[in-house]
């Protein structure tokens, strides 16, 4: 899904726009025991209670693509035929109104997670009459999707009590927090359903919801944006050794900025992927010996896949060009990232940054006095 398609999702859940034919909840303890299970039908919730679960509905449809929003793919061999896929496919064709497949669906989640306090599980069906040019397209979207909250008890506090114009103490309760995982099934990819595909939301780029997505798709988990961007450090930093210089991290990070530059153009577009051999002809353009780049070519190709590899949102930082020496950090705008150097001055190593007006310190202004 690009960021077109799920910004067209997202404005579904507001209260003008919602057409959620039914909300089903698990609240799971730390222990993994189910708390409580329930059913509400969105059309006869208070307006402020429909919006707080449609807030939390819709945190499953933020965050960057490619980074906190990520596709599943199912294998063609699994779609109707594993486990997994035939659960989801039943719980979108019955609308959730069968309560057998909802417990069944609940306890894969529970089993899947990794809770320390407790979690509430949120599945909701949803049917979208998908517009085409301004009008009904006459095709409906069904699909299903879910959100799990970490439940955490609040502190105690002061609360105001307009019976006598004071504040009294309350006790602690047990509150929901912003979902940490999530997901949309089918997905919504040309404005049509993918049975083949799940988008999948995760708060900490990090990862740690492998068993939770094993759990529900049956599926290898897609290695996480943290540890592509630390994989990708990793293997610069070996495979090219003394040549891995500041010149060629520069040419790298052009060469991404520009892959993100035209994503960023084109909203119907997918986060934009890079190949090994793309980044293996960039060394070679900054000067990097054949032999190393090559070398590194096949290391991506080892920890990243035989295709099309990596994210260019995981690996890189677009909004920032960071230097760094002990004691010392540098931030640079990454359009002046030409304005930064090394150079051997006497025997001594230096990082120099021109600088021929707008000089601060502290916020002062100082001069760059002649020698």
């Amino acid at each position: 899904m690009n960021s077109r398609e799920i910004n067209e999702l997202r404005r579904r859940f507001s209260p003008d726009n919602t057409n959620l034919t039914c909300i089903r909840g698990c609240y799971v303890s730390g222990k993994k025991e189910t708390v409580s299970l329930f059913r509400l039908p969105p059309v006869s919730l208070p307006e402020e209670e429909k919006e707080k679960y449609l807030s939390l509905f819709r945190k499953v449809l933020t965050g960057t693509p490619g980074k906190n929003l990520v596709s599943i793919s199912f294998a063609s061999a699994d779609v109707g035929q594993s486990d997994e896929h035939r659960l989801l496919t039943a719980l979108r064709d019955d609308a959730l109104r069968d309560d057998d497949l909802a417990q069944v669906f609940f306890q894969r989640v529970t089993d899947g997670l990794d809770v320390e306090k407790g979690a509430l599980i949120l599945l909701a069906h949803d049917a979208y009459d998908v517009p085409f040019r301004g009008e009904d397209s006459g095709e409906v979207f069904h699909y299903i999707v879910c959100a799990i909250c970490p439940v955490k008890l609040s502190r105690a506090a002061l609360a105001y009590s307009a019976g006598d114009n004071l504040f009294h103490p309350c006790d602690p309760q047990w509150v929901v927090g912003a979902p940490e995982a999530g997901f949309v099934f089918p997905a919504f990819d040309e404005r049509a359903a993918n049975i083949y595909n799940a988008l999948c939301y995760t708060r900490d780029t990090a990862g740690g919801n492998d068993g939770l997505l094993r759990a529900v798709f049956g599926a290898q988990p897609p290695m996480p944006a943290d540890a592509q961007a630390h994989a990708f450090r990793e293997i610069l930093q070996e495979t090219l050794g003394e040549e891995c210089s500041l010149e060629v991290v520069q040419s790298v990070h052009e060469q991404l900025c520009e892959r993100l530059a035209e994503q960023k153009h084109d909203r119907e577009a997918p986060p934009p992927p890079v190949s090994a051999p793309q980044l293996r002809q960039a060394l070679e353009v900054c000067g990097v010996p054949q032999e190393k780049a090559q070398a590194f070519e096949e290391r991506c190709r080892e920890e990243f896949g035989p295709g099309v590899d990596a994210s260019a949102v995981n690996i890189l930082d677009a909004k920032q060009f960071q230097v760094k020496a002990p004691g010392v950090v540098i931030r640079v705008d990454p359009d002046h990232r030409d304005l930064v150097e090394t150079r051997v001055i006497n025997g001594r190593r230096y990082i120099l940054i021109r600088a021929e007006e707008g000089v601060e310190v502290n916020g002062v202004n100082v001069n760059i006095l002649n020698d």
